[in-house]
């Protein structure tokens, strides 16, 4: 579906898809936070497959996960990501592009279709964010990932600058 041609926000976009974002972003299991920016960029920690029940996905994909489900989490994974991405800026509007993802799949050692399961968080944010969604990006495989989870994904976005009348989120 081009969803260029039905919306130019990706807002609209998201609501042109049918897609609803978790409430909130899952919190951080560690010493460290969902959200860093830096000037017009802003680094979105590794996230993983939690619904939005707080329900955590586990597996090892090409043994317990197939590739086929991995891809799913990692469409799930790219939606908390713009849970993330929404509770610190307020809206999916200021986020002007995609720039980076890095995707982690917990697979066997004889697993190789990593590139296909992060395409399913790559494809669903050039749904949602146009041409500025196409990014550059790194998949591979880990022998093991926090809570057992199948996918971990973390991402960098460039942003428009916040206005000034507006307060820091």
């Amino acid at each position: 579906m081009d969803t260029d041609a039905l919306a130019t926000t990706p807002e609209t976009r998201l609501t042109a898809l049918g897609i609803t974002l978790p409430g909130a972003a899952p919190s951080p299991i560690g010493s460290f936070r969902n959200i860093r920016c830096s000037g017009n960029m802003i680094y979105v920690s590794g996230q993983g497959p939690v619904h939005a029940d707080g329900t955590l996905i586990r597996g090892k994909v090409g043994s317990e996960v197939t590739a086929e489900e991995a891809r799913e989490h990692a469409k799930l994974v790219a939606l908390n990501i713009l849970s993330a991405l929404r509770d610190a800026l307020g809206s999916l509007d200021r986020v002007r592009g995609v720039v980076k993802l890095l995707g982690l799949v917990n697979a066997d050692p004889d697993f190789e279709r990593h590139p296909f399961v992060i395409d399913g968080a790559s494809d669903l944010l050039a749904q949602i964010f146009g041409k500025n969604g196409i990014h550059a990006r790194s998949s591979f495989g880990v022998g093991s990932l926090p809570n057992r989870i199948p996918v971990e994904i973390e991402a960098i976005f460039e942003i428009s600058p916040q206005p000034a009348d507006d307060q820091p989120r």
